[in-house]
């Protein structure tokens, strides 16, 4: 295999168990995911990670046995789907439309809405929540008609990847709301005892991360309280959970078949392999769960072990590929 004139030829097995990986991502998401542990151990198991020159024609680039990327934009939605049709022999990971689907906060928790799990050691649900489209004047007139409870969350509708896609809004009077900056989707805050479960998925791998999240209000600071405050991207900036002395009634992690059903009814509906799902408990339940954001290609390098979990991915994928090629 080739490796854009790094890697000479060779002969024999050695040939068949390289594997190549194109990339396209942000400078940000390159430094964090691409660490020198990583590709180091990578390379130990014949995985070799090649940038993906986005001045050149991809079609020119390569071979690939997988391509991973995250960016945005129409132009290079049209550069993969085009290279998916003339290399279907190339894993891509993911689809662009299905990558897309996430870049809404409306659609991307209306596949959690429709899901049944309330067989499956518990309940999984969204928080009850309202799109803004344009004339933020209207809004609290729409908080009433709705008969929304506040305290609410407000999230930018688009999520594109930049800083303002994940700022986030909190608001104690529906009057507030009028400040905000629409398209926009309103959330009912739901009290989690501060803390929100990062659910990791790799594939048909599920790594769940806690992390502090915004504290519980009760009825008597929200009467004290109006105003809208503006906080920090939780999940993303919050210190891990994890070795925290913590309250197990609100530390214990989901249980394991509700997420890998969760997980597989995602994978499904989603047609993605690598995203994470933001989940709170509601506080004082033991199996209420609410999914409050899903991200796609999310922060591994916070991930425990990702190194690990991501080569047997991109390993899995290629002998997936192998198998369809020879029909078994």
């Amino acid at each position: 295999m080739r490796l854009n004139g790094e890697i000479s030829h060779v002969e024999g097995d050695e040939e068949e168990e390289k594997v190549v990986v194109g990339y396209a991502l942000t400078s940000k998401k390159k430094k964090s995911f691409l660490q020198p542990k990583f590709i180091s151990l990578a390379r130990n198991k014949g995985i070799f990670f090649v940038a993906i020159d986005l001045n050149k024609s991809l079609l020119e680039q390569g071979p690939f046995d997988v391509v991973l990327h995250k960016l945005s934009g129409k132009e290079w939605c049209d550069i993969i789907e085009d290279y998916m049709q003339k290399h279907p022999e190339v894993a891509i990971v993911d689809p662009p439309d299905a990558i897309q689907h996430l870049h809404n906060r409306q659609s991307m928790l209306r596949d959690v809405a429709d899901l049944n799990l309330s067989d499956c050691h518990g309940k999984v649900g969204v928080p009850r929540q309202l799109v803004i489209a344009k004339n933020p004047s209207t809004i609290p007139y729409e908080v009433t008609k709705a008969g929304m409870k506040l305290p609410l969350v407000a999230k930018p509708l688009i999520v594109d990847g930049s800083a303002k896609s994940h700022e986030l809004f909190l608001a104690y009077d529906e009057f507030s709301l009028s400040e905000l900056e629409p398209p926009l989707v309103l959330q009912e805050f739901v009290n989690h005892g501060g803390l929100v479960f990062k659910i990791y998925i790799v594939g048909e791998t599920i790594k769940v991360v806690r992390r502090f999240s915004l504290p519980n209000i009760s009825k008597h600071e929200l009467s004290k309280v109006d105003g809208l405050f503006r906080f920090p991207r939780v999940s993303c900036a919050a210190a891990s959970a994890d070795d925290a002395d913590l309250d197990p009634n609100i530390a214990e992690h989901p249980p394991r078949p509700l997420l890998e059903r969760l997980a597989r009814e995602l994978r499904r509906r989603l047609g993605l392999r690598l995203f994470n799902i933001d989940m709170i408990r509601e506080h004082g339940t033991k199996d209420v769960f609410y999914v409050i954001d899903i991200n796609y290609f999310p922060g591994y390098g916070k991930m425990p072990d990702y190194e690990h979990v991501f080569i047997d991915f991109l390993l899995s994928l290629v002998q997936s590929k192998c198998k369809k090629k020879h029909g078994t």
